[in-house]
């Protein structure tokens, strides 16, 4: 008589554990994928890395700062437009057949800068042509597909997701200094654009896949036959939610949009104005730098530790925790923080920035669902992109008119302040996550048993 082997699996975090075999949730390699897909993305090659770019472009161009800087605002408004048709084409498309063709045309385009002529006007439309495809390589689209593969999971998933893209933002620009050094920013473009072509899109072909049901799964690993066999609650279907209509029509959403429009335009000002705002006031630049960089040190944690919370703590609460937090930060600067209070400030405001991102995708699915995602997506991102360029003009603008960014910081402190208390007047969730069934564990032996 065979022995009935007594050990009992489980699982964690969609991995399932065995005495054989560690067998790792698929999910988690489509994490990744979007992982590294954001880090080869729009975000670190594009607008972060924008800075290192600045001189060699008005240099080549024998235009001011002011001329290159204008290709940067029309890539962003291009993108903030663009964003919601690409939502809407994943929707009806599927974000596999709208990301694998993006991030192609995305690397193509870059690799076309070896045949940009003398005119600044062709960077012009160089750097609009990347932000109508740069939905593509974003979170809008990646964020769509994260959310089919977890649902009890997603918040920690779309955390790791986004730390592609913030360590992308650390690495991409010293990686890309190095190479304007040696080739020139023509070929320092094509070369990113081949990275793109030769690894980001053959690793985004072999292993994402927008749904789970294509591996037989549910959401968070459950085996879609094994979920029946022990009786569990079945997940809910990757389609149930609103239609774009119904959520255009919540005032929900509007609160959401309204929120991280304030919160976006808030932090972005400070983080892109940090460095000049702290010299000002005396501080070296090699402090200011340091400043610069607790910022993104702590955008990191957010991105991950937001998510990790997400699945734990309700979503507004946490959006409130952290709004308020970068506040806190934004008056310390606006009071003159010098010194350590400076880095205090710039860890503050790096900590909201890093937690809006993974808040504003967990929110809009757990309020709307997973039918209208990505153009709902789309659309709160665009206006993200958007509040970003309209704070740091407004930011700058404010300290031509007053010598000073005392006003501006005021407002951006009230404004942050007002994104919290938008938060606090949602409902709760409409599509919250399933909690585990109660007979998971023994339905599993009894099925071992019966095996």
């Amino acid at each position: 008589m065979a022995q009935r082997n007594s050990s009992r699996p489980s699982q964690i975090c969609g991995v399932s554990l065995t005495n054989q075999r560690t067998r790792v949730f698929y999910g988690w390699w489509v994490v990744a994928t979007a992982a590294l897909a954001l880090c080869l993305g729009a975000g670190p090659i594009v607008v972060f890395s924008f800075g290192v770019f600045f001189k060699p472009l008005s240099q080549d161009f024998h235009a001011g700062r002011a001329a290159i800087s204008f290709a940067f605002t029309l890539q962003n408004l291009t993108a903030a437009v663009c964003a919601p048709f690409t939502g809407r084409l994943i929707d009806r498309f599927g974000a596999r057949n709208v990301i694998l063709p993006g991030t192609a045309i995305f690397g193509l385009i870059l690799v076309s800068s070896k045949m940009l002529g003398a005119e600044i006007g062709f960077f012009y439309v160089f750097f609009a042509a990347l932000g109508v495809v740069a939905g593509c390589t974003s979170p809008v689209a990646h964020s769509v597909v994260v959310s089919h593969w977890f649902n009890r999971h997603r918040g920690v998933a779309l955390g790791f997701m986004m730390l592609g893209m913030g360590l992308g933002a650390i690495a991409m620009p010293v990686a890309i200094q190095r190479l304007i050094a040696v080739f020139g920013w023509r070929i320092t473009y094509a070369l990113c654009g081949s990275v793109v072509l030769l690894v980001a899109l053959p690793i985004a072909a072999v292993f994402l896949r927008g749904d789970p049901k294509e591996k037989g799964l549910q959401p968070d690993g459950i085996p879609a036959a094994e979920g029946m066999a022990r009786g569990a609650a079945p997940e809910r279907s990757a389609e149930e939610g609103l239609s774009w209509r119904e959520t255009w029509h919540s005032s929900t959403f509007w609160l959401l949009i309204s929120s991280f429009f304030l919160a976006g335009a808030s932090v972005h000002a400070c983080v892109l104005h940090m460095p000049a705002l702290l010299t000002d006031r005396g501080v070296s630049a090699q402090g200011a730098a340091m400043a610069s960089s607790i910022g993104g040190i702590a955008l990191l944690i957010g991105r991950v530790g937001t998510g990790y919370l997400l699945d734990r703590f309700f979503a507004p609460r946490l959006a409130v925790f952290f709004f308020c937090g970068a506040s806190v930060g934004i008056g310390l600067l606006m009071f003159g923080a010098g010194g350590k209070a400076a880095l205090v400030a710039a860890f503050l405001v790096g900590l909201g920035m890093g937690a809006e991102g993974d808040i504003i995708a967990y929110s809009l699915s757990r309020y709307f669902g997973l039918k209208a995602f990505g153009t709902a997506y789309g659309y709160a991102f665009g206006a993200f992109v958007l509040a970003g360029a309209l704070g740091t003009l407004l930011m700058g603008a404010g300290f031509d008119s007053t010598k000073a960014y005392t006003v501006p910081l005021a407002g951006f402190f009230a404004a942050m302040l007002l994104a919290a208390w938008l938060m606090t007047r949602l409902g709760p969730y409409r599509y919250a996550a399933e909690k585990p069934h109660k007979t998971h564990g023994v339905a599993r032996v009894q099925a071992e048993s019966l095996g």
